[in-house]
Protein backbone atom coordinates (compact mmCIF):
# COMPACT_ATOMS: atom_id res chain seq x y z
CA UNK A 1 0.00 0.00 0.00
CA UNK A 2 1.08 3.83 -0.78
CA UNK A 3 2.79 4.75 2.58
CA UNK A 4 1.22 7.86 2.27
CA UNK A 5 -2.19 7.02 2.24
CA UNK A 6 -2.09 4.36 4.97
CA UNK A 7 -2.80 6.98 7.87
CA UNK A 8 -5.69 8.28 5.66
CA UNK A 9 -7.31 4.54 5.26
CA UNK A 10 -6.68 3.91 9.34
CA UNK A 11 -8.81 6.67 9.85
CA UNK A 12 -11.37 6.09 7.43
CA UNK A 13 -11.52 1.96 8.51
CA UNK A 14 -11.65 2.73 12.15
CA UNK A 15 -14.13 5.63 11.70
CA UNK A 16 -16.48 3.39 9.48
CA UNK A 17 -16.11 1.03 12.46
CA UNK A 18 -17.36 2.80 14.74
CA UNK A 19 -20.48 3.79 12.14
CA UNK A 20 -20.92 -0.29 11.90
CA UNK A 21 -20.68 -0.39 15.75
CA UNK A 22 -23.48 2.49 16.47
CA UNK A 23 -25.84 0.63 13.22
CA UNK A 24 -25.58 -2.10 15.11
CA UNK A 25 -27.09 -1.03 18.42
CA UNK A 26 -29.56 1.13 16.44
CA UNK A 27 -30.45 -0.07 13.11
CA UNK A 28 -29.19 -3.62 13.00
CA UNK A 29 -30.90 -4.20 9.62
CA UNK A 30 -28.51 -1.86 8.10
CA UNK A 31 -25.47 -2.75 10.22
CA UNK A 32 -26.38 -6.41 8.61
CA UNK A 33 -26.54 -4.81 4.98
CA UNK A 34 -23.13 -2.86 6.02
CA UNK A 35 -21.51 -6.11 7.22
CA UNK A 36 -22.82 -8.18 3.91
CA UNK A 37 -21.11 -5.04 1.62
CA UNK A 38 -17.69 -5.26 3.54
CA UNK A 39 -17.00 -8.78 3.47
CA UNK A 40 -18.75 -8.96 0.27
CA UNK A 41 -16.08 -6.28 -1.02
CA UNK A 42 -13.46 -7.76 0.94
CA UNK A 43 -14.29 -10.61 -1.16
CA UNK A 44 -13.80 -9.35 -4.30
CA UNK A 45 -10.79 -7.34 -3.57
CA UNK A 46 -9.08 -10.37 -1.86
CA UNK A 47 -9.63 -12.52 -5.10
CA UNK A 48 -8.69 -9.88 -7.77
CA UNK A 49 -5.49 -9.13 -5.34
CA UNK A 50 -4.10 -12.92 -4.76
CA UNK A 51 -4.31 -13.75 -8.58
CA UNK A 52 -2.90 -10.05 -10.32
CA UNK A 53 -0.73 -9.11 -7.25
CA UNK A 54 0.04 -11.96 -4.79
CA UNK A 55 2.96 -10.40 -3.12
CA UNK A 56 1.19 -7.48 -2.04
CA UNK A 57 0.20 -9.64 0.94
CA UNK A 58 3.75 -10.44 2.14
CA UNK A 59 3.77 -6.28 3.41
CA UNK A 60 1.43 -7.45 6.51
CA UNK A 61 4.62 -8.99 7.66
CA UNK A 62 5.61 -5.52 8.53
CA UNK A 63 2.90 -4.40 10.43
CA UNK A 64 2.31 -7.59 12.58
CA UNK A 65 3.09 -7.31 16.17
CA UNK A 66 3.06 -11.04 16.83
CA UNK A 67 5.97 -12.76 16.26
CA UNK A 68 3.84 -16.40 15.10
CA UNK A 69 1.95 -14.36 12.32
CA UNK A 70 5.43 -12.66 10.80
CA UNK A 71 6.71 -16.30 10.71
CA UNK A 72 3.48 -17.48 9.06
CA UNK A 73 3.41 -14.32 6.54
CA UNK A 74 6.88 -14.81 5.69
CA UNK A 75 6.86 -19.18 5.89
CA UNK A 76 3.90 -21.40 4.62
CA UNK A 77 1.61 -18.08 3.23
CA UNK A 78 4.21 -16.47 1.31
CA UNK A 79 4.60 -19.99 -0.40
CA UNK A 80 0.73 -20.46 -0.98
CA UNK A 81 -0.13 -16.98 -1.11
CA UNK A 82 -3.01 -17.26 -3.57
CA UNK A 83 -4.60 -20.93 -2.17
CA UNK A 84 -4.69 -18.87 1.40
CA UNK A 85 -6.26 -15.93 0.28
CA UNK A 86 -8.86 -17.38 -2.23
CA UNK A 87 -10.06 -19.98 0.46
CA UNK A 88 -10.01 -16.51 3.02
CA UNK A 89 -12.21 -15.22 0.03
CA UNK A 90 -14.52 -18.05 0.04
CA UNK A 91 -15.31 -17.57 3.49
CA UNK A 92 -16.00 -13.60 3.00
CA UNK A 93 -18.46 -14.71 0.30
CA UNK A 94 -20.15 -17.19 2.80
CA UNK A 95 -20.35 -14.20 5.80
CA UNK A 96 -21.80 -11.83 3.29
CA UNK A 97 -24.57 -14.35 2.19
CA UNK A 98 -24.74 -15.01 5.61
CA UNK A 99 -26.06 -11.56 6.93
CA UNK A 100 -29.20 -11.98 4.46
CA UNK A 101 -29.94 -15.02 6.40
CA UNK A 102 -31.72 -15.69 9.55
CA UNK A 103 -31.33 -18.41 12.52
CA UNK A 104 -28.38 -20.81 12.37
CA UNK A 105 -26.87 -19.65 9.43
CA UNK A 106 -26.44 -16.18 10.39
CA UNK A 107 -25.08 -16.62 13.28
CA UNK A 108 -22.60 -19.00 12.54
CA UNK A 109 -21.66 -16.26 9.61
CA UNK A 110 -21.72 -13.71 12.36
CA UNK A 111 -19.61 -16.15 14.12
CA UNK A 112 -17.35 -16.76 11.41
CA UNK A 113 -16.85 -13.23 10.74
CA UNK A 114 -15.93 -12.68 14.53
CA UNK A 115 -13.37 -15.49 14.90
CA UNK A 116 -12.04 -13.55 11.37
CA UNK A 117 -11.93 -9.91 12.85
CA UNK A 118 -10.29 -10.65 15.70
CA UNK A 119 -7.47 -12.83 14.25
CA UNK A 120 -6.48 -10.11 11.96
CA UNK A 121 -6.00 -7.71 14.57
CA UNK A 122 -2.27 -8.71 15.51
CA UNK A 123 -1.71 -7.51 12.02
CA UNK A 124 -1.37 -4.28 13.45
CA UNK A 125 -1.89 -0.97 11.48
CA UNK A 126 -2.20 -3.81 8.31
CA UNK A 127 -5.58 -4.75 9.80
CA UNK A 128 -6.25 -0.75 10.98
CA UNK A 129 -6.04 -1.95 14.60
CA UNK A 130 -8.67 -1.34 16.24
CA UNK A 131 -10.94 -1.38 13.49
CA UNK A 132 -11.09 -5.05 13.24
CA UNK A 133 -11.80 -5.45 17.13
CA UNK A 134 -14.72 -2.76 16.43
CA UNK A 135 -16.01 -4.40 14.13
CA UNK A 136 -16.41 -7.67 15.70
CA UNK A 137 -17.96 -5.97 18.59
CA UNK A 138 -21.22 -4.68 15.97
CA UNK A 139 -21.46 -8.56 14.88
CA UNK A 140 -21.60 -9.54 18.62
CA UNK A 141 -24.27 -6.98 19.44
CA UNK A 142 -25.93 -8.62 16.24
CA UNK A 143 -26.13 -11.88 17.72
CA UNK A 144 -27.27 -10.61 20.94
CA UNK A 145 -30.56 -9.68 19.21
CA UNK A 146 -33.86 -11.38 19.77
CA UNK A 147 -35.78 -11.53 16.36
CA UNK A 148 -33.41 -12.02 13.02
CA UNK A 149 -35.05 -12.27 10.24
CA UNK A 150 -34.17 -13.00 6.32
CA UNK A 151 -32.44 -9.46 5.72
CA UNK A 152 -34.50 -8.74 2.23
CA UNK A 153 -37.73 -9.23 4.00
CA UNK A 154 -36.71 -7.53 7.51
CA UNK A 155 -35.70 -4.29 4.88
CA UNK A 156 -38.84 -4.46 2.56
CA UNK A 157 -41.56 -5.59 4.87
CA UNK A 158 -41.28 -4.77 8.55
CA UNK A 159 -39.28 -1.50 7.42
CA UNK A 160 -37.22 0.31 10.39
CA UNK A 161 -40.48 1.33 12.79
CA UNK A 162 -40.28 -1.97 13.60
CA UNK A 163 -36.85 -2.81 14.44
CA UNK A 164 -36.15 -4.25 17.90
CA UNK A 165 -33.61 -2.71 19.31
CA UNK A 166 -34.03 -5.02 22.67
CA UNK A 167 -30.86 -7.35 23.53
CA UNK A 168 -31.06 -10.86 25.13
Amino acid sequence: MNEELIPVAYVISNIVAVIMLACSWKYPNISRLLYSALFGWACYANTHAAIQTPHYYLEYAQYAFIGFYVKFINGFFEEHITAVVISIAVCQLAIALSMWLRGFLFRMGAVGAIVFLISIAPLGIGSAFPCTLIMAGGLLLLLRRKVVGFLIHDLLVRGKSEESTELL
